[in-house]
């Protein structure tokens, strides 16, 4: 996936302007304009890294000028205690940037490094690991890139990218079929089609129509066997709802083919990055 920078850009004008407003009471008043610095992020724990570019912006945008040397990518393995990336710029700007930097880093580091536990403990089966739409407004393109970076893959973006029968939307319109046969009289040749199952049953009904996804719906480990059994490849099928780390190895290893967790964005912990100065 690929930020693009006017994207980007836009966030981060928005955070800082929530930020500052008009000025910084302490940094413009305590520091004199000319001054300079040297200071560097470290980690305090254990994570994979993402939102460099992203948290490195925030410093670029405010100080042109600012000079960078980058230890880590996006993506990457970093223990407790090491130097992640350190800066030379002016200092009073370095202080201006950094809670907006940090926030944006240690964020997007907790969703990379939960989606990169999921996806070592589903190793050696065919499930990959994908992110839902339940993401922070405004911030839903950072989040699902965080995503990929810990080895993860992007569900649909929004609701144009495809049709998902959810089960509300079969409980409004009166059933599996008739919602797919609606949806196909209106729809052009490329959307795909993804029904929301939550017994074996509905899984039956959903592949009789031949739609693309099937997703299994808080099913439990044995239902879900049986789904793949019925499915044979006819249909990708998704697992979704209740899966923790604890059980998403089982969960895996049913033979489902993605494995979908609000919980990678939506309930993520932001890791322990500070900003220090060199003295």
């Amino acid at each position: 996936m690929i930020l693009l920078t006017f994207y980007v850009d836009d966030i981060i004008k928005t955070a800082l302007s929530e930020d500052i407003n008009y000025i910084d009471s302490t940094a413009d008043l305590l520091i004199s304009e000319d001054n300079l610095s040297d200071a560097y992020f470290i980690s305090k724990a254990s994570v994979v890294v993402a939102g460099l570019e992203v948290a490195l912006r925030v410093f670029t945008i405010l100080d042109p000028e600012m000079k960078i040397t980058c230890h880590f990518k996006d993506g990457d393995e970093v223990k407790n205690g090491d130097i992640i990336v350190e800066f030379s710029g002016h200092t009073r700007l370095m202080l201006k940037a950094e809670r907006t930097a940090l926030n944006i880093l240690q964020h997007m580091s907790g969703i990379a490094t939960y989606t990169h536990k999921c996806v070592e403990l589903v190793k050696g089966t065919n499930a990959s690991i994908a992110d839902t739409r339940k993401t922070l407004p405004g911030l839903r393109a950072l989040q699902k890139y965080a995503v990929t970076a810990g080895g993860g893959r992007n569900h649909r973006y929004n609701l144009t990218d495809a049709a998902m029968l959810k089960d509300n939307h079969i409980d409004a319109y009166g059933g599996i079929t008739a919602a797919v046969v609606a949806l196909r009289k209106k729809a052009g040749h490329m959307l795909q089609i993804e029904v929301e199952t939550r017994n074996l049953d509905e899984v039956r009904e959903a592949l009789k129509c031949g739609v693309d996804v099937i997703m299994l719906d808080n099913m439990n480990c044995a239902q879900m066997a049986e789904a793949v059994k019925l499915v044979d490849h006819r249909a990708k099928l998704e697992a979704s709802g209740n899966i923790t780390l604890e059980n998403i190895a089982e969960v895996a290893k049913t033979g489902i083919d993605i494995i979908s967790l609000g919980a990678l964005t939506h309930s993520v912990t932001a890791f322990d990055i500070s900003m220090k100065w060199r003295k």
